[in-house]
């Protein structure tokens, strides 16, 4: 009490009404600013109560305290997550592990073999390596002489793992978090901190071919996870860098350039020309002239054949060499039987600066929106302008110079991958589940071992741990004497298909009663036989 008075007066608060009955004019006194004689009045005030009358003051305080409402400026803690990112409740991360286990799957089948690399990296390994995405790149404060950053996407980690092992080919996965200082759009999936999946072919091999693969394994996953209508898009930076050329755009201005022509999926033409003229300083002219490439109708092969007769075009080696290859590459995409969806489009640009051959990336057209494309259309033929493009869930391309930015003498290795984007996909499927009926399981518990009568709990323990031994995955209820009905309730609320009932006469004939949850038929199991037939009756489900 004497020490909660004498804090009062030396941080100057106003409570001398709380100190009524401790003499207020001393009090007064001390709260502008006599606090040595507030100490010295107050020590002589209390030495004079008794025990009982310095009780019946505290209670006095603690009632004003509690009337006033607590103490002023005390901190109010709120419970949330930082901005741009979430919580996953045990429905979503459910959804969440059969994505990831239908992508990895993929990639396990394409061969890959995985790594793992550090969150942070020394911040010169990510500077200059993403162009005017830079500025997203989260810092961390200097902990003791490193200047570290938190890693933007996982390419630049994996070139940095190349040249510092010096591997000059692998094919691998890899599937970690990554962080950017992006604005925020929860709804669409685009978060400060989100899973990346990629997939790369590092190694010097013949042109394409791994280019091929990467899209096939594109057009595999949002196949297998039934997203939705689809298109791959593909393009080549070289071609981009002979359009900008033949254009008359200033070689140091390329790359800004992409990465105003790369927000054309989000943007009309019309407010990326005026990005182009008024902000980035181009003549409308070459605007003008750069708008007829990248609004031509997508494609395929045929495309591809009529640029080379481009005039303007087939002056440039660059642009001759990248459009060869897209040639080249929709003849393997043939072969693997996905140019139904994958088509060569000018205004596809991804602004990254490590790209240096074929890009490409997949995105979700709105259902009934517009049909797909037919093989013909795919392969080059005009038709309408093209689905609505309701987002990116995956891209990529090929930087063969990356790794040599890394290595100490400059030695190359050619590379070519995808980045699957999972957070967009998570979103949709999250979407999808909730209008949907069909309840999402957030376990994957075979059976619930149950008792029908009391002072079973020992058997019901026995019958569990034999159950586990076996590798089955089983549960049991935390109580002595649960009552069957409670645990058949837990088996329907929680998705388990089968419950092993255990009673005395079940024990004396050394069965068990195997009771399926959904069609509430029953059978009496040999313990002998018990585990055999969880397994047959669980994977028929």
């Amino acid at each position: 009490m004497f020490f909660f008075i004498i804090m009062m007066a030396a941080f100057g608060l106003t409570y001398a009404r709380l100190c009524a009955g401790l003499n207020p004019a001393r009090v007064c006194d001390g709260l502008i600013g006599r606090r040595t004689g507030l100490l010295m009045h107050l020590t002589r005030s209390l030495s004079g109560m008794t025990i009982s009358q310095i009780d019946e003051e505290v209670a006095k305080l603690l009632q004003l305290k509690a009337q006033i409402g607590g103490d002023e400026g005390k901190h109010v803690f709120v419970l949330k997550t930082p901005k741009g990112t979430r919580d996953y409740n045990p429905k979503q991360m459910a959804i969440r592990e059969k994505v990831f286990n239908t992508i990895i799957s993929c990639f396990k089948r394409h061969g890959a073999e995985t790594i793992d690399t550090p969150v942070f990296e020394l911040k010169e390994t990510l500077t200059g390596k993403y162009g005017e995405d830079s500025k997203l790149i989260y810092d961390l404060k200097d902990q003791g002489g490193e200047l570290l950053s938190l890693r933007y996407d996982l390419t630049v980690p994996f070139a940095r793992y190349l040249a510092m092992n010096k591997i000059t080919n692998i094919k691998r996965y890899h599937i970690a978090k990554v962080y950017r200082r992006d604005n925020p759009a929860m709804t669409r999936g685009r978060y400060r901190e989100f899973y990346q999946c990629d997939f790369d072919i590092a190694g010097q091999y013949d042109a394409m071919i791994p280019d091929a693969e990467c899209l096939r394994i594109v057009h595999e996953i949002m196949s297998e996870l039934e997203l939705g209508d689809f298109r791959i898009k593909v393009n080549d930076r070289r071609i981009l860098d002979g359009m900008f050329a033949a254009c008359g755009v200033p070689d140091d201005k390329f790359r800004t350039i992409c990465s105003s022509v790369d927000k054309l999926d989000k943007m009309p033409w019309e407010e990326v020309k005026n990005e182009i003229v008024k902000e980035k300083g181009l003549p409308e002219e070459v605007a003008d002239q750069i708008g007829e490439y990248v609004r031509m109708q997508a494609g395929g092969m045929e495309l591809a054949e009529q640029l080379l007769q481009d005039p303007k075009l087939s002056k440039s080696k660059a642009a001759v060499a990248g459009l060869t290859d897209i040639k080249l590459l929709f003849s393997y995409l043939q072969l693997f039987k996905v140019t139904d969806k994958v088509v060569f489009d000018l205004s596809l640009a991804r602004g990254l600066d490590y790209y240096t051959g074929v890009i490409y990336e997949a995105i979700l057209t709105q259902a009934g929106v517009a049909p797909p494309p037919t093989p013909q259309d795919a392969n080059g033929s005009a038709g309408d302008d093209g689905p609505v493009s309701v987002g990116s869930v995956a891209g990529g391309g090929r930087y063969d110079g990356l790794v040599g930015m890394f290595d100490p003498k400059g030695r190359k290795v050619p590379c070519v991958g995808v980045s699957i984007g999972i957070e967009r996909i998570f979103s949709i499927m999250e979407q999808k589940a909730e209008v949907s009926a069909e309840k999402v399981r957030t376990t994957e518990t075979q059976v619930l071992v149950a008792s029908a009568q009391k002072n079973l709990l020992e058997e019901r323990l026995k019958l569990t741990s034999e159950l586990w031994d076996a590798g089955i995955k089983a549960e049991v209820l935390y109580k002595k004497n649960p009552k069957l009905l409670s645990q058949l309730q837990h088996c329907e609320e929680s998705g388990i298909p089968l419950v092993a009932i255990l009673g005395e006469q079940e024990l004396r004939d050394g069965v068990v009663k195997l009771r399926n949850v959904a069609s509430r038929e029953e059978m009496d199991v040999s313990r002998a036989e018990l585990v055999e037939e969880i397994r047959k009756r669980t994977s028929q489900s």
